[in-house]
């Protein structure tokens, strides 16, 4: 699979870095959108999204580089050229919402509604993001045959993608692609109803996606490494008990306390 969307001479477009593209900006007008039922001002949200993108791939480069950094020792400003692959999510995720919190506190928005509503637009960018690991043949699970692939009745573009120095391996991208826009569309759907609560959205993002990406993880061969264990099952695990333990604290509150879709602009500050 060809990795460029085009290339002239030394200048290069990856599809790596397209996607991505795609998905801040996909993700920033469904951030946007959501934001004026609340009468949350664009710029702000914006500039919400900025600080926590960008701080986000930079933890989802150290958090790679961490686990990885025997790629990199020999060469310090490989470390840099990200468009070339090696983000974890988990790490932008952690540096992600740790910005959030920081910008919520000092803007006095309450961060579990911020949060909430930042679920349906991540969703979406990780769906769009996934593809970026097939063009550029990383985030594979094991090696497979071609007639497994075509059991599945992928369209050929996939299966030929799939094939790596001349072998075969499980799509688990397009596995963990589908279950994310899956996702998305379940939280479309839990943030229109009359009572849902706030953190409720945050909590199941937490669990849901803790869990696929356990099970995913078993799947891949690239998973990084901490001793004899795999280090997205070990934080999906930590992940899954931080959701569970969010659901389960907003659920005990009265069916008509602090519910998301209260849209008085009072509700979303401290």
């Amino acid at each position: 699979m060809n990795e460029y969307v085009f290339k002239i001479g030394d200048f290069a477009i990856r599809w790596y870095s397209l996607l991505i593209l795609i998905g801040v900006i996909v993700g920033i007008y469904l951030l946007e959108k959501e934001g004026k039922r609340f009468n949350l001002n664009n710029d702000l949200l914006f500039n919400l999204a900025f600080w926590a993108i960008t701080m986000g791939i930079l933890g989802a480069r150290i958090y790679y580089v961490i686990f990885n950094f025997n790629l990199y020792k020999n060469d310090l400003l490989s470390i840099f050229r990200i468009w070339e692959g090696g983000l974890a999510i988990h790490g932008g995720l952690i540096a992600g919402i740790i910005t959030i919190a920081i910008f919520c506190k000092k803007n006095k928005l309450r961060i579990m509604r911020i949060t909430d509503m930042c679920i349906a637009p991540l969703l979406f960018a990780q769906a769009i993001g996934r593809w970026g690991n097939f063009f550029n043949g990383e985030a594979h699970g094991a090696a497979t045959s071609l007639e497994h692939l075509q059991s599945m009745h992928l369209p050929n573009f996939i299966i030929e993608g799939m094939k790596i120095s001349g072998i075969y391996y499980e799509p688990t991208f397009l596995y963990e692609s589908l279950l994310c826009f899956i996702g998305f569309i379940g939280i479309l759907i839990i943030r229109r109803l009359k009572y849902v609560k706030i953190g409720t959205q945050t909590g199941l993002y937490l669990m849901y996606y803790s869990v696929i990406r356990f099970f995913i993880e078993s799947m891949r061969t690239d998973s990084l490494m901490l001793g004899g264990f795999k280090v997205a099952q070990i934080i999906s695990i930590i992940l899954f008990i931080i959701g569970l333990g969010i659901v389960m604290l907003v659920s005990r509150k009265s069916k008509f306390e602090d519910l998301y879709n209260n849209v008085y602009t009072n509700e979303i500050k401290y």
